[in-house]
C-alpha cells in the first residue's frame, strides 16, 4: 500500500531524454545492459544491506509519460514531435535481475542488472539510483546500530528532521528491514504494518503543575504501556517522582513499563535511575533512552557501563550523518553484441552483463564472493545472489512481505563474520572476479 505519487519516468535527469532523443534519430533501439553497484565504502563501512527493490520494481512496472509530461517536455524547446510522439506510447518491456532485499552485499558488486532496448535502460539511471541508493544507505546505517546494541531494542524516531515526510517513511521501512524494533512514524506504521512505539515529549510534563502530576495522569490514560520521560527538570528528581507515581500503579495492578533518559551524561544517569527504581522494588521497570544516539554512541555507553534496555535513535540514523550518500552508479555494461567498459581514472566499471556467487562454509557462514559473467559456471556449492525479478516489463512474482524481508536480512546478516561487522570497517570481506570475466 501507498499514498506516494509513483513518479514514472519524468523523474530523470534531463541529460538522459536529451540523449533517448539522439538514440531515437539514430534508430539505437537495440538491447543495453546496465549494472547498479557502489563503488566505495564510506568510511566506517564493510557491507551494504541491499533496500528499495519492491519500490524500484512497483515503478517500472507502470513506466509512462503522462500527456503533462509531454506537455511541459515540447515547453523546452528540445525535443520534436517524432520524440514526442515516440514517449506517448513509452513502457519498460525489459528484464531486471537484482539481489533480494535484506541481502548483505559488497563494494563492487552489481546489486542489480538491467537489460533493456537503449533508450527503455537509459532513462531508468535516476531513479534507480535515488530509489536503491538512499534506502540502502538508510539498511546499511540501522543494520550498524542493531549491531552495535547488542540484543537490546532500537526504536526510530528519525520522522521530525529526516528530509521530507516520503522519506521519513522509507526510513522506517529500511530499519524496520535491518532489526529495529518499532518506529515512532505512525504513517509508516499504517502503510507497512510496522509495530509503533512513543512516550511523551517534554511540553506534556511541563503542561502540569508538577512532574509527578503529568506522571500520574499518564498513568490513569495509559496504565499498561506508559512510559515516563524523566528528564525535563532535573533527571534524578525525575526518577524517584516516577518510582513514587510506578508504585502507586502497583497498588492498583497496574505497571509502570518505563523511564526515558533524553538528556544529559547517559552512563552515570542511567546507573543512578537504576538505583533508584531497583531500590524501590521496580527491577522490571526498564530505562529507554534517546538523544543523539547512532550506532557510535550506542556502543560507547555500553561499552561504559550504562543500565539501558532500548534505544530511541532519530537523527543520525534517518539521514545517516556520517554517511549521507553512497558512491552509487548505474552505468552501461553491454550494447548489442558489445560488452563495454568505462576507463575514466577512479571511475573503471566491470563489463558486461553479470552474476554475483556467494561461498559458504559447513556451518552456512558467507566466506567469499566471486563476481562472474552472467552465464557462466562457477563451482556447484556456490549461491547466485541475483534473482530475476522482472522479465517483458513486468514482475515475476509477488514482492515478499516485510516481515519475510526482514526475516531474509537477520538470517544473512548472522552468516557475516564478526570482523566484517565492525564499526571502524577495519578488514573488507573478500570478493573476487571470475577468470572469465577477467578475460574480456
Amino acid at each position: 500500500m501507498a499514498i506516494f505519487t509513483k513518479p514514472g519516468p519524468f523523474f530523470t535527469d534531463l541529460y538522459e531524454l536529451t540523449m533517448a532523443r539522439s538514440y531515437f534519430e539514430n534508430k539505437m533501439f537495440d538491447n543495453a545492459g546496465f549494472s547498479l553497484f557502489i563503488r566505495e565504502y564510506p568510511k566506517g563501512r564493510s557491507y551494504f544491506v541491499a533496500a528499495g527493490l519492491g519500490d524500484a520494481l512497483e515503478g517500472l512496472a507502470d513506466y509512462t509519460f503522462t500527456p503533462s509530461d509531454l506537455l511541459y517536455l515540447k515547453s523546452t524547446g528540445l525535443f520534436t514531435d517524432d520524440f514526442l510522439a515516440y514517449l506517448k506510447d513509452f513502457k519498460f518491456t525489459g528484464t531486471v535481475r537484482a539481489m533480494p532485499e535484506g541481502t548483505i552485499f559488497f563494494k563492487d558488486e552489481p546489486v542489480l542488472e538491467v537489460s533493456a532496448p537503449l533508450i527503455e535502460a537509459q532513462i531508468l539511471e535516476t531513479f534507480l539510483i535515488n530509489t536503491i541508493g538512499f534506502q540502502t544507505m538508510i539498511a546499511t546505517k540501522a543494520a550498524r546500530c542493531v549491531h552495535a546494541a547488542a540484543g537490546r531494542p532500537v526504536i526510530d524516531f528519525s520522522a521530525r528532521r529526516t528530509q521530507g515526510y516520503e522519506a521519513a517513511v522509507k526510513v522506517a521501512r529500511s530499519s524496520y528491514i535491518a532489526g529495529f524494533a518499532a518506529t515512532s512514524n505512525v504513517l509508516a506504521g499504517k502503510l507497512y504494518a510496522i509495530p509503533v512505539s512513543g512516550t511523551m515529549a517534554h511540553s506534556y510534563v511541563t503542561s502540569f503543575e508538577s512532574e509527578a502530576d503529568a506522571f500520574a495522569a499518564y498513568a490513569r490514560t495509559y496504565p499498561d504501556k506508559a512510559i515516563f520521560l524523566i528528564d525535563t527538570y532535573d533527571t534524578i528528581q525525575g526518577a524517584k517522582n516516577a518510582a513514587k507515581v510506578a508504585l502507586e500503579m502497583v497498588k492498583k495492578g497496574d505497571r509502570l513499563v518505563g523511564v526515558r533518559l533524553d538528556s544529559g551524561e547517559m552512563v552515570s544517569l542511567s546507573r543512578q535511575v537504576r538505583k533508584i527504581l531497583d531500590d524501590a522494588g521496580l527491577a522490571d521497570v526498564k530505562i529507554f533512552a534517546s538523544s543523539g544516539f547512532d550506532e557510535y554512541g550506542i556502543a560507547d555507553v555500553i561499552d561504559q557501563g550504562a543500565c539501558i534496555d532500548a534505544f530511541g535513535v532519530g537523527t543520525k540514523m534517518g539521514v545517516s550523518a556520517d554517511a549521507p550518500y553512497l558512491d552509487i552508479v548505474y552505468k552501461m555494461v553491454c550494447y548489442k553484441d558489445r560488452n563495454i567498459r568505462k576507463l575514466s581514472p577512479g571511475k573503471v566499471n566491470l563489463p558486461g552483463e553479470k552474476q554475483v556467487f556467494r561461498k559458504t562454509d559447513e556451518k552456512g557462514r558467507s566466506v567469499g564472493d566471486t563476481i562472474a559473467l552472467k552465464n557462466e559456471k562457477i563451482q556447484d556449492n556456490m549461491i547466485k545472489l541475483l534473482d530475476l525479478v522482472m522479465e517483458n516489463g513486468r514482475i515475476n512474482s509477488p514482492s515478499p512481505s516485510l516481515v519475510e524481508i526482514r526475516d531474509a536480512f537477520s538470517r544473512n546478516f548472522s552468516c557475516l563474520d564478526e570482523a566484517y561487522k565492525s564499526l571502524n570497517g577495519v578488514e573488507n570481506y573478500p570478493v573476487a572476479i571470475s577468470h572469465k570475466l577477467l578475460e574480456i
